[in-house]
């Protein structure tokens, strides 16, 4: 029997987690064991990313690859068939009459996220919605309603520096990205 290969399927945006249902399902009703199987996994490659929500830090799950879901199958003529038949899949990706498989340097790209979630959890990515040089108004802590301008962003610990006018002369304080908002 051929190895199994990981394979991209273009989707209808928004239908990505319906897509990967059908097809696990697919794969459940198949007999046999799972290393047996033609269609042997199906997955949506995610992460996890912190959001700034009403003045709170929400925790998203956003796609890294909208459209698309991963399929590790032996590619030949019923798969492909199968496949294409769920609602909701558009083609495979490629070109030519073949799709190609992923390759290994695509794969561990994708994977990274997922081979070292398991081991030790990664913490989500923070985005911090201000830039280098943007006025910011301080809305909460010891310097509420005051304007200043960031002077460094630090995504690993949710901090930005900003200078604000105090006194008359320009201090620099270290606060939370959620005590301020942008003009």
């Amino acid at each position: 029997m051929a190895d199994a290969k990981w394979y991209a399927i273009q989707s209808y945006s928004g239908h990505e987690n319906k897509v990967q249902r059908l097809i696990q399902r697919r794969i459940d009703e198949e007999q046999g064991e799972p290393e047996s199987k033609q269609i042997q996994e199906v997955m949506v490659p995610t992460r996890e990313e912190v959001e700034l929500r009403n003045g709170k830090r929400v925790t998203v799950t956003r796609k890294l690859y909208p459209g698309y879901v991963l399929v590790k199958m032996v590619y030949n003529q019923r798969t492909a068939h199968l496949v294409n038949s769920i609602q909701g899949v558009i083609k495979f990706l490629g070109t030519g009459a073949e799709p190609q498989p992923l390759t290994d340097d695509e794969l561990a790209k994708v994977m990274g996220q997922e081979v070292e979630a398991p081991a030790a959890p990664e913490a989500p990515v923070v985005l911090i919605p201000f830039t280098h040089g943007q006025v910011v108004e301080v809305t909460d802590g010891p310097f509420k309603e005051f304007s200043g301008t960031v002077q460094e962003i630090d995504h690993d610990k949710g901090k930005v520096k900003v200078e604000v006018s105090l006194f008359g002369r320009p201090t620099s304080i270290e606060l939370d990205y959620t005590q301020l908002r942008g003009f």
